[in-house]
């Protein structure tokens, strides 16, 4: 068990306990188990509930278990605390990364970056830590850089 283990396990189960969690993580890592289609993800992001059916979830020292659905398929999936390098709460939003456990592919440096931020790659750019002290107002005033599209809810009368 490796030092941030029970950090990520505080977290996921907190994010849990509010309801809907995603968990990225290096689907090549050793121990995961997730379909065929998946194992050579950098990136895989797999959303978490205590209401999926069924109720399999597990949450424990070694990782996490849980049965997934995959395009209608379900399949058990087995995530070990070292694959997993950031966790994030779909009801209060807050999201903690383990820079450390990130795959090196996804971090990039650049000359802008101030120390202790890790900026991502942009196909994932909507990842990115930002600590409380030293983000500007700047960085909190800024618009979304992507458009919003239509809603994806329509009134059905």
């Amino acid at each position: 068990m490796d030092d941030r283990t029970p950090e990520k396990r505080q977290h996921l189960l907190s994010a849990l306990d509010r309801g809907m969690a995603m968990v990225h993580l290096d689907a090549r890592r050793p121990g995961v188990v997730v379909p065929a289609e998946f194992r050579t993800e950098s990136h895989l992001r797999l959303n978490l509930s205590y209401r999926f059916q069924p109720s399999d979830l597990s949450v424990g020292e070694w990782g996490l278990r849980s049965t997934l659905s995959f395009s209608g398929s379900r399949f058990t999936v087995a995530i070990p605390w070292s694959a997993v390098f950031a966790i994030t709460s779909h009801c209060s939003h807050e999201f903690w990364m383990f820079p450390d456990d990130m795959p090196p592919e996804l971090t990039r440096s650049s000359p802008g970056t101030r120390p202790g931020r890790v900026t991502l790659e942009p196909r994932t750019a909507p990842l990115r830590e930002v600590s409380v002290e030293t983000a500007s107002a700047e960085d909190a005033a800024s618009p979304p850089t992507e458009p919003r599209g239509r809603a994806h809810l329509r009134v059905v009368k």
